[in-house]
């Protein structure tokens, strides 16, 4: 038997979800608290839970700090995070503060109780629609496949445009890069030029915030 807290501050969607999981055979909630407050001190009462359903926005303790909480007090519990909010942030929050399981709130019944029974038995759980916005972020994200040099090559810029971009990176004037590479203002204002119009982007920050990102500078 799988015993569950659920942290829900909305009575009348607390109320569905204790129905649909004590329709199960194998898990049972034993404890209903509305935050974080209300879960600790329902532990500290001697309720024995083995995973709290949480969501994440609720009054006196949310969601994020219940987990961190749990860790240090409870690590034998396992937090599953189920919430409306589904941005890549607040999922790489939740599992960086130490969440097992992370859903949506119009996840299905079925996923539902499959994610509180998989961490149940010791697994992660990330629901379908998070996982593939997660993969629709990556394959939208620029291949780092091809190498700095590649790179270089690529865009055809020379050891000379190479140090100006360094030194840009490093937050230099245009006549400090000058004095350092015994060059005129103009000619730095040139490789400048040159770099913005290789790398196609639309002004100087842009400029360093690919080359950082490409790895072109450190």
């Amino acid at each position: 038997m799988i015993k569950i807290i659920l942290a829900e501050d909305h009575l009348v969607v607390r109320n569905g979800i204790k129905l649909l999981i004590d329709s199960q055979d194998h898990l049972s909630v034993v404890g209903e608290a509305d935050n974080g407050n209300d879960v600790l001190s329902l532990l500290r009462d001697g309720c024995e839970a083995d995973i709290v359903l949480s969501d994440i926005s609720m009054a006196g303790m949310d969601g994020i700090t219940l987990v961190e909480k749990l860790k240090e007090e409870y690590p034998a519990i396992k937090v599953v995070i189920l919430s409306m909010m589904s941005s890549s942030q607040h999922v790489f929050q939740a599992f960086e503060k130490g969440a097992w399981g992370y859903l949506v709130k119009n996840v299905g019944y079925d996923e539902l109780l499959f994610a509180v029974q998989h961490v149940g038995k010791g697994g992660r759980y990330l629901c379908e629609e998070l996982a593939m916005m997660l993969v629709e972020k990556l394959q939208a994200a620029p291949s780092t496949d091809t190498s700095v040099e590649d790179l270089i090559s690529q865009m055809d810029i020379s050891e000379r445009e190479l140090e100006v971009l360094q030194l840009i990176g490093e937050g230099h004037t245009n006549v400090e890069i000058a004095d350092k590479l015994f060059l005129s203002k103009r000619t730095v204002e040139g490789h400048r030029q040159n770099l913005i119009d290789k790398t196609g982007v639309k002004n100087s920050a842009a400029l360093i915030k690919l080359a950082v990102k490409t790895g072109l500078i450190k």
